[in-house]
C-alpha cells in the first residue's frame, strides 16, 4: 500500500474498546441525501452481534492507529436450494474505515479476512445489506469481491409521536407464551427465506419484548385458529444501541420544526409530527410478521399501532421499524412514513464453497416474491 504495514487481527476489548467507539462516532451511515446516521454503541462495540449464536469482530491497524473494523455473525437458516433447505450463513455488518484512510484497500482486506473466518467455520454463504444508493459499498462487494444482488427488502419506519393511535374495539389481542409463539413460527414461517433455526433463542432473549396476536372480536384463540389472525414480535433495539441523525435534509428539518410548532399551537388537532432524531434515540423493531385470513391485513395494521403505543411509553424510543420483502404485499398494511423509510434496501450474497456453485446459481435465480425473515439481532 505504501502507507505502512496493515495489521488485521481480532478485536481485543481491553485494547480496542475506546478506539472502536471513537471510530464509530467518526463514521456516518446512510446516503447523504437522506442524512447520515451515527451509532452510539453504549460502551459495547460488539453489541450488534453479541446476541448471535457465533460472532467475531476484526480490526485493522496502520501505524499503531485503529483505522478499520468489521463484524460478522454465523447462524443456520432456511435457504431454498437443492438438495437441502438449510444453510450455514455468515452475515457481514459494521464495516467502518476511518475517513482519512479510505480508498487504500483497508475495507476489502477486512472483508477478505472475515470471509476466511467464515470458511474456517463451515459457512456456505456470506451476505450483507447496504443502501441501494451506497455506491462505495456496491463497488466493493459486487464489483470487486464477487457478491451478487440477492434481495431488495423495504425498511419501513413509523415515527413514535403523540397522540397515541386509537385501537379498534373490533379486535381481540393476546400476548403469547414463548413456547406457543415458537410453535406457530415453526409451523407457518419455517419455509421463509432466512428463517433462523434458533428462533426459540430469539424469542427468549431479554431484548424480545414479546409476541402478540390479533383476531376478530367474538372468536377465540386456541387449537383451532380464528378465521383471520395476525402475529408480530417486538425487539427493543434501543437497549442495544442508539442512533442520531446528522446532516438531515432541509425538508426533514423544516417538517420537524413546523410540526412541533403546530402541535404546540393547536393541540386539539392532535397533529402528528416527526420526533427529534437529531439527538440519540432508540427504536422498536417488529419482526416475524405472520398473518392468515381475509381480515389479516387490517389485523397487522392494528398490531403495528399497538406496538407504536407501547413504544410511546418508552422514554427514548422515537421510531417503530420493520423490514419486509421488496415485493411483499404486507408493506401496504404496515404504518410508515415514506420520508423516513427506505423502499429498497439491498442484500448481496456470495457462495463460499466451490462444490456448491451450482446450488448458488439456483439460489440467486429463485423468485424475489418469496417472503423474507429479517433477524432482529442483525438490525
Amino acid at each position: 500500500m505504501g502507507y505502512g504495514e496493515l495489521n488485521i487481527r481480532s478485536y481485543n476489548p481491553q485494547k480496542d474498546r475506546a478506539r472502536v467507539e471513537d471510530l464509530e462516532r467518526r463514521c456516518e451511515v446512510g446516503p447523504a441525501e437522506r442524512g447520515f446516521l451515527f451509532t452510539d454503541t453504549l460502551g459495547d462495540p460488539i453489541c450488534r452481534i453479541r446476541n448471535s449464536p457465533i460472532y467475531n469482530m476484526i480490526v485493522a491497524e496502520l501505524n499503531n492507529q485503529l483505522v478499520g473494523v468489521i463484524q460478522g455473525s454465523i447462524k443456520l437458516v432456511t435457504i431454498h436450494k437443492p438438495p437441502k433447505n438449510l444453510a450455514r450463513v455468515g452475515y457481514i455488518l459494521g464495516l467502518r474505515v476511518a475517513p482519512l484512510y479510505r480508498r487504500r484497500g483497508i475495507g476489502s482486506s477486512l472483508v477478505v479476512r472475515l470471509e476466511e473466518w467464515f470458511i474456517a467455520s463451515g459457512v456456505d454463504y456470506a451476505y450483507m445489506a447496504t443502501e441501494k444508493d451506497n455506491d462505495a459499498s456496491f463497488k466493493l462487494f459486487v464489483e470487486k469481491l464477487g457478491y451478487v444482488k440477492f434481495r431488495t427488502p423495504a425498511i419501513l419506519v413509523n415515527p413514535v409521536n403523540c397522540p397515541m393511535y386509537r385501537i379498534s374495539s373490533k379486535y381481540e389481542f393476546e400476548k403469547l407464551k414463548v413456547e406457543e409463539a415458537e410453535s406457530l413460527y415453526r409451523k407457518f414461517m419455517s419455509s421463509m427465506e432466512f428463517f433462523p433455526s434458533d428462533i426459540g433463542n430469539i424469542l427468549r432473549n431479554k431484548l424480545s419484548l414479546g409476541t402478540w396476536v390479533a383476531y376478530p372480536r367474538g372468536e377465540s384463540w386456541g387449537e383451532i385458529l380464528p378465521s383471520s389472525w395476525a402475529m408480530v414480535s417486538v425487539w427493543n433495539s434501543g437497549e442495544v444501541f442508539k442512533l442520531r441523525l446528522g446532516n438531515a435534509p432541509t425538508s426533514c428539518l423544516m417538517y420537524t420544526k413546523s410540526s412541533q410548532l403546530m402541535g404546540s399551537l393547536v393541540p386539539c388537532f392532535k397533529w402528528r409530527g416527526i420526533p427529534d432524531f437529531m439527538h440519540p434515540f432508540g427504536f422498536y423493531f417488529i419482526y416475524g410478521v405472520c398473518r392468515e385470513g381475509p381480515m389479516s391485513g387490517k389485523l397487522v395494521r392494528t398490531l403495528c399501532r399497538l406496538v407504536h403505543n407501547m413504544a410511546a411509553k418508552c422514554r427514548d424510543c422515537k421510531a417503530v421499524v420493520t423490514e419486509v420483502g421488496g415485493s411483499d404485499t404486507l408493506r401496504r398494511h404496515i404504518p410508515h412514513w415514506r420520508l423516513l423509510s427506505c423502499p429498497e434496501d439491498l442484500w448481496c450474497i456470495k457462495g463460499l464453497k466451490n462444490e456448491e456453485r451450482e446450488s448458488f446459481y439456483e439460489l440467486i435465480k429463485t423468485p424475489t416474491t418469496r417472503t423474507l425473515f429479517v433477524d432482529p439481532r442483525e438490525v
